[in-house]
C-alpha cells in the first residue's frame, strides 16, 4: 500500500508544497515494505510527549504538520502508542494552539519507516486512505526521532520530532 505525504510550507517569499510518497528526495517511490520491525515499535509502546520541531529556517518557515496544524502545535502534544495492535492516540494541547484529539494507526516497517494514519471520529482505519511516512531515529529507552522531508525552494530539509516517554 502506497501512503502519502502532504505537507506544505509558507515563507516570505516563496510558498513550496510536498506531495512525495517516500523520504529520499528521488521522483520514484521506492517500494514500501509491508514487514514490521517489530522490536521497534515494542519499543515505542507506552505514553510519549513531542518536545520539540526543529528544521532549517524555522524561524521563516511556517510548515503545516501531517494537515493538521503548524507544527509548533505539535510541541508538548502527548503521543500513546500500543505496539500489539498498532493504534493509539494523539492530542495536542498547546496553549495557544486548537485542541485536537484523535485516534491514530501506526507501524513501523523493516525500512525503519514510520507509517502514520490519524482517523478521524466516525471512521474505520482500514477506510483512511492517505497517511505519513517518518523515518525513525536515535530511539532510546526514553526519546526518539521521527524524521520528515520538506522541499524548501528546491532543497530538502529535514523536520525532525523530537519524543520523550512520559512514564
Amino acid at each position: 500500500m502506497k501512503k502519502v505525504i502532504f505537507i506544505c510550507l509558507i515563507a516570505t517569499m516563496f510558498f513550496a508544497c510536498k506531495s512525495a510518497s517516500s523520504t529520499t528526495a528521488s521522483t520514484e517511490a521506492p517500494t514500501l515494505s509491508t514487514k514490521l520491525d517489530r522490536p521497534t515499535q515494542v519499543a515505542l509502546k507506552g505514553n510519549w510527549v513531542l518536545t520539540n520541531v526543529s528544521y532549517p529556517g524555522s524561524d521563516y518557515i511556517k510548515v503545516n504538520s501531517f494537515d493538521l496544524a503548524d507544527s509548533k502545535c505539535f510541541i508538548g502534544s502527548t503521543w500513546n502508542f500500543i505496539s500489539n495492535n498498532n493504534k493509539g492516540t494523539m492530542a495536542l494541547n498547546a496553549p495557544s494552539c486548537t485542541a485536537f484529539t484523535s485516534p491514530i494507526v501506526w507501524s513501523i516497517n523493516n525500512q525503519g519507516l514510520f507509517v502514520l494514519k490519524i482517523v478521524d471520529p466516525g471512521l474505520k482505519s482500514k477506510n483512511v486512505k492517505s497517511g505519513y511516512l517518518l523515518k525513525v531515529a536515535g530511539l532510546t529507552d526514553n526519546s526518539f526521532q521521527l524524521i520528515d522531508n520538506i522541499n524548501v525552494g528546491g532543497q530538502v530539509k529535514d523536520v525532525t520530532y523530537q519524543f520523550q516517554r512520559a512514564n
